[in-house]
């Protein structure tokens, strides 16, 4: 078995989306998974798959023809020419005024401001605009609707979705809230922030109950959590997928994706996917199963209990 050796400063941290956990990768040996979390960060700020193949090609290699970046990275040339006027004009690409022209990366660095701010002023102008939506859209005349709720089915894919409906469904929760966090799930709650939200509820008027898998994972995360009800569980299936129930009346239940982009090609691992439902019989159905593995197993045993007895 090799020894971790390296200095601090051979080392990079990195957050893996997928688990949920910081890494530390050695700078040589870790090329390809630090490549890989910088292209997904890239897709989640708005560039497509082949302008992150072409921008980070430019980066690492320096000024470049448009044919030499086509040829480098097996893409038609013709997409290449357009990719790169694209770039160019959201400011991550520069031309260099020779014959033949030629092209030049702005810094990574740069880079990264340019898109996050780009991302920040979208949002910005959405909100200005909010209010005038909202009021055209109350002015449109109001159509005969059929009073009633129904049961509906939503599907919900990546992370971002999953955590926005999450968030909602917990600010309009009024009494109570029951959240099953697989082992695998937890870390990924915990730093989008839902478990920061589930204490300030936990603190109100919101009874919540925080149910997880006993392993070591559990116990590390379970430890740094500020609510009064977190209980762990044996349980004989470590697949149970991860759900919530509000006020039994809305289930956000977790899914499996089948790992396959639009164009059929294969993403590794799996796509966070999840299904929010307010149909009656599926919430009764996991609230018994919640409420089953909150009571009936012996071994249950409070998160408090546990940090009580390191004190």
């Amino acid at each position: 078995m090799e020894t971790l050796t390296a200095k601090p400063n051979d080392l990079v941290k990195l957050y893996d989306d997928r688990s949920g956990l910081w890494k530390f990768v050695r700078k040589d040996k870790g090329p390809f998974k630090s490549l890989e979390i910088i292209d997904n960060t890239l897709r989640k700020l708005g560039l497509s798959r082949n302008q992150i193949r072409v921008y980070l090609y430019l980066a690492r290699s320096g000024v470049r023809k448009a044919s030499e970046v086509s040829e480098a990275i097996s893409l038609h040339r013709t997409e290449t020419y357009r990719i790169l006027r694209d770039l160019a004009k959201i400011g991550l690409v520069s031309s260099v005024l020779e014959k033949p022209l030629k092209f030049v990366a702005t810094p990574f660095d740069k880079s990264i401001d340019i898109l996050i701010n780009a991302k920040k002023l979208r949002l910005e102008l959405l909100e200005r605009r909010k209010k005038d939506l909202v009021d055209v859209w109350f002015s449109l005349p109001k159509p005969e609707v059929v009073a009633g709720v129904k049961e509906v089915f939503q599907v919900l894919e990546g992370e971002e979705q999953i955590n926005l409906k999450a968030g909602e469904i917990l600010e309009r929760t009024r009494k109570e809230i029951d959240v099953f966090v697989a082992d695998s799930d937890l870390a990924r709650f915990y730093h989008s922030g839902f478990i920061d939200k589930l204490e300030k509820a936990s603190k109100g008027n919101i009874g919540v109950r925080l149910l997880t898998n006993n392993s070591p994972k559990s116990c590390f995360f379970a430890e740094k959590l500020k609510l009064n009800d977190v209980k762990y569980a044996s349980l004989d299936r470590e697949d149970l997928p991860s759900f919530l129930i509000s006020d039994q009346e809305q289930l956000l239940f977790s899914i499996k994706a089948n790992g396959k982009l639009s164009g059929g090609e294969e993403e590794e691992g799996k796509r966070v996917s999840a299904l929010w439902t307010n149909y009656e019989a599926f919430i009764k159905a996991l609230r018994a199963l919640f409420m089953e593995l909150w009571g009936s197993d012996a071994s249950l045993k409070t998160a408090q209990m546990s940090i009580a007895g390191q004190v």
